[in-house]
């Protein structure tokens, strides 16, 4: 059976190791993530939704928010071996009906390879807009 949870503002106590491994095991950008940044990042989050099959994290996925004009949907991630049955889409759809994002404006995302996924929940692609990124260069490894 499998559980979707959306979390409290307590969800940095979710186990970090199981997080980092799924990400360092299922996508490119989440690789190499520590466990101190990873609580710091879901203390900064304004919703949190992990999903489970008994004890085995295989999906999750967070925004940041200022509740009112946007927000953005950020980490999502399912285990390769679920993908493809749902619980992308219902992790998406769980924070879009969170109270942090239900009645923002506009909500962002970005996507390397899953557009078309993204498009079958109503995101639209927007041409006119260009990604811009300011880059720190840390020293020192976090």
């Amino acid at each position: 059976m499998i559980s979707l949870i959306s979390h409290s503002c307590y969800c940095w106590r979710l186990p970090l190791r199981d997080l980092q491994q799924l990400l360092q095991e299922n996508t490119s950008w989440g690789e190499g993530r520590s466990i101190s940044d990873l609580r710091l990042m879901l203390r900064n989050s304004a919703a949190v939704v992990s999903v489970w099959q008994k004890r085995e994290l295989i999906g999750f996925g967070r925004a940041t928010s200022d509740f009112i004009y946007r927000a953005v949907l950020w980490d999502v991630v399912v285990v390769k071996s679920f993908q493809g049955m749902g619980v992308g889409k219902s992790i998406v759809q769980k924070l879009l009906h969170h109270h942090a994002l239900s009645q923002v404006e506009k909500v962002y995302l970005m996507t390397t390879h899953q557009r078309g996924f993204y498009e079958q929940m109503g995101f639209e692609h927007q041409p006119g807009q260009e990604l811009m990124m300011f880059k720190r260069n840390f020293c020192k490894e976090r």
